[in-house]
């Protein structure tokens, strides 16, 4: 998808309500925990979603590490420097990972910047927000492990006990969040027994067809015995490894990856129809992940997981990206969260 099609997406008229109001916060209250990043962090997002693990590779300094972000500057996992980001933490915390080519500033309402789900969340409920940002163009493996590690030392850092972790995967981050929990039930990471609940929002569980379109038309011009149609090849197969595991939504050397049965997944999906059943959102899903993989819909023979559906919310008229930042959204999350677990 190229940057005017974002912009035409995000611009479509119907998709943007009004974002909710943090007007409940005071001049006492601590700031609203939002999201950060202005166009150069834009630009570096989308050069690490194509080219992210060339630049890891060559010790680029363009290259993303992956760390906690706070109103746009990095929070080391340390207990000093939690303490410093979080004078008023509570012992349940939120982690927020954006998708593919972007940062943590996708969170942010585009009319109201202060605005987040998660700032919404901590409002709402006091529940403590954490933005991720990483390399997209990473493998998802080397994402989930990266995060495995980092939450084990969040946990034993933060300022007062962790009772709950709730994980929120927009897009590619759903699949690194699924790829964290497995990495550590396999190390037996202490973090995971606090989390209970995972939400997963517009995640191509069953992977894009988009990737996969493009290493259809890779093999066919290979395919072809010309100089040239093989340099186009070498061109249109410049996509980062992260870009490739999404087409089969590959997780790890272990694929398919079974989901926690001791975490509540929840799953919210956006169509470009009015509803499921139109047209619109039949053939394009929300625009750029299809409504079966969002939903983690497999077929009778595909050995991939199938999500407990009653646990599946299609949110009819938001596109993939407004996902990330649409009342509509944050009126579900909101409502899983307050849900009591057994």
């Amino acid at each position: 998808m190229t940057s005017k099609d974002t912009e035409a997406l995000a611009s479509a008229p119907g998709t943007e309500p009004a974002p909710p109001s943090l007007a409940g916060e005071t001049a006492a209250s601590p700031p609203a925990a939002r999201a950060g990043g202005g166009k150069l962090e834009f630009a570096i997002g989308v050069l690490n979603g194509v080219l992210g693990d060339y630049l890891h590779r060559q010790g680029n300094g363009l290259a993303t590490p992956m760390e906690l972000f706070l109103d746009g500057q990095p929070v080391r996992p340390d207990r000093a420097s939690l303490q410093r980001a979080y004078p008023a933490p509570t012992g349940r915390l939120a982690l927020w990972v954006h998708g593919l080519a972007v940062t943590e500033a996708v969170w942010s309402f585009p009319e109201e910047p202060a605005v987040t789900y998660g700032a919404l969340l901590k409002r709402d409920h006091g529940v403590t927000p954490l933005y991720l940002r990483y390399n997209t163009g990473l493998h998802i493996s080397e994402n989930g492990e990266a995060l495995a590690r980092m939450l084990e030392a969040l946990v034993a850092e933060f300022p007062v006990p962790v009772e709950e972790l709730i994980l929120v995967g927009y897009s590619m981050g759903g699949l690194v969040v699924r790829s964290a929990c497995h990495v550590a039930t396999e190390e037996g990471h202490s973090w995971l027994s606090r989390v209970r609940r995972a939400i997963y929002i517009g995640v191509p569980h069953l992977g894009s067809p988009l990737e996969r379109m493009g290493k259809v038309v890779t093999e066919a011009l290979r395919a072809i015995p010309n100089a040239y149609t093989q340099l186009v090849a070498d061109v249109v197969n410049l996509r980062s490894s992260g870009v490739k595991d999404l087409g089969l939504a590959n997780l790890g050397r272990h694929h398919p990856i079974p989901l926690l049965p001791e975490v509540s997944h929840h799953l919210l999906v956006g169509s470009l129809g009015p509803d499921e059943r139109h047209l619109l959102s039949l053939l394009f899903g929300d625009g750029v992940v299809p409504l079966a993989s969002a939903a983690g819909r497999a077929g009778a023979a595909d050995p991939r997981p199938v999500f407990p559906q009653e646990n599946v919310k299609v949110v009819a008229g938001v596109n993939h990206i407004a996902l990330a930042h649409h009342a509509d959204v944050y009126a579900q999350v909101r409502a899983w969260c307050e849900k009591e677990l057994p």
